[in-house]
């Protein structure tokens, strides 16, 4: 069996360790396995062979040409052209499609391919962006227009930002004729919440199978260090994390649980330079990094895992929080609960921030839930457990 992965990212950041460690199980099972990317290849995060689409000049093109269009997905047509050639010298027997925008891909010339070629497809959905005219998420405003048919965007300076035109209504038909002119699609969640929003779009003809994300428990495991003690820290620490912090990741209610939580630590990974430097003195940020083992150390040393998100399919941070032995509270966003249940994890309502402290509160002082708790919890996301799964399907 030999399998192509198509992702944005190469071993980078969550979606791209996901389609690295898919592609492991692959060649673990006597297979061969590949990943084509658009950007951002970290050496370290993947163990297969790799193929760049495109270049860095080709994706500033990209992104500028989509800033003033609207049409993120209808350029770099050279690239795909060229990946096209690729695919059919590489011949994979599955081609497996995760994140497909993030300027790099013209979609109808690797679509109106995929048609002609006639093989297997699986594509993960890592968001909404899929069935919609424009936007990855629309869980924060309400949106339902992709239900029918998006127009004029509410959304249409966010990502894929547009500052010009507002073409989410040809964008949604466009893609709607693109994505469902292959024959042999299965499209996978990792969330049961993602999974009913996929069969209200226009995305419903094909089957949809909940494989939950895994992480790897090799790595991600409680891991003694002294990162409390080199940073002066003599507080219970409260952590959060994400990839890129903002309104709808809760970046705020971070900040006013450190308010209303004086007694304890505040520790905010992922943060960019300038949200650094902004900080209030009492709490610790900590920019973004590829290190795996630095994260593990600073998941070991908190006593919980607070996820404000407000926008979410299913956060792999809160897999590696019980990972490490620790509890995680969130909000009651997308899939973000559904690696919880009453032995690992408290779940509050959206935006109740002082709902979430009340929470982290009972949950230290009264140490509701045990380490063990959290790690056999995290036993049933063990990556070479999850991802089996997507080789099965293959």
């Amino acid at each position: 069996m030999r399998v192509l992965a198509i992702n944005t990212v190469c071993g980078s950041g969550s979606t791209g360790r996901i389609a690295c460690q898919i592609a492991d199980v692959v060649v673990q099972n006597r297979g061969e396995a590949a990943v084509a990317y658009g950007r951002n290849y970290y050496e370290k995060g993947c163990a297969v062979p790799t193929y760049r689409i495109g270049s860095t000049i080709g994706i500033y093109a990209h992104v500028g040409l989509s800033r003033i269009t609207d049409r993120q997905g209808f350029f770099s047509k050279r690239a795909t052209t060229k990946l096209v050639t690729y695919i059919e010298k590489f011949n994979p027997d599955v081609i497996h499609l995760h994140n497909i925008h993030g300027y790099y891909l013209h979609l109808p010339t690797l679509f109106n391919f995929l048609a002609v070629y006639d093989k297997p497809v699986v594509w993960t959905l890592h968001d909404c962006w899929a069935f919609t005219g424009h936007c990855a998420h629309f869980d924060f405003i309400g949106c339902d227009k992709w239900k029918t048919g998006c127009h004029h965007c509410p959304q249409k300076g966010r990502y894929p930002a547009s500052y010009v035109l507002d073409q989410s209504k040809r964008n949604w038909i466009e893609k709607k004729d693109l994505f469902t002119s292959i024959r042999d699609v299965t499209i996978v969640t990792p969330s049961q919440w993602l999974a009913d929003l996929v069969k209200e779009s226009f995305l419903q003809k094909y089957p949809v199978k909940v494989i939950h994300n895994g992480i790897d428990l090799s790595v991600f495991k409680p891991t003694p260090s002294t990162w409390k003690e080199d940073h002066g820290i003599d507080k219970p620490i409260v952590m959060a994390c994400a990839a890129v912090w903002d309104q709808r990741k809760g970046f705020k209610d971070v900040l006013e649980l450190a308010d209303l939580l004086p007694e304890y630590q505040i520790v905010i990974v992922g943060i960019s330079k300038k949200q650094a430097d902004s900080l209030p003195g009492h709490i610790i940020g900590i920019q973004r990094t590829e290190s795996v083992e630095e994260l593990v150390e600073i998941y070991s040393s908190a006593d919980i895992f607070a996820n404000p998100t407000y926008e979410d399919n299913f956060p792999t941070t809160n897999l590696e929080a019980l990972a490490c032995g620790v509890p995680v509270v969130t909000y009651d966003t997308g899939g973000s609960p559904e690696c919880l249940d009453e032995t690992c994890g408290v779940v509050i309502d959206k935006g109740s921030v002082e709902g979430l402290a009340k929470a982290i509160r009972k949950v230290v002082e009264n140490a509701v839930f045990t380490e063990m708790d959290c790690l056999y919890k995290a036993t049933q996301f063990n990556k070479e457990i999850k991802f089996l799964e997507y080789f099965n399907l293959y």
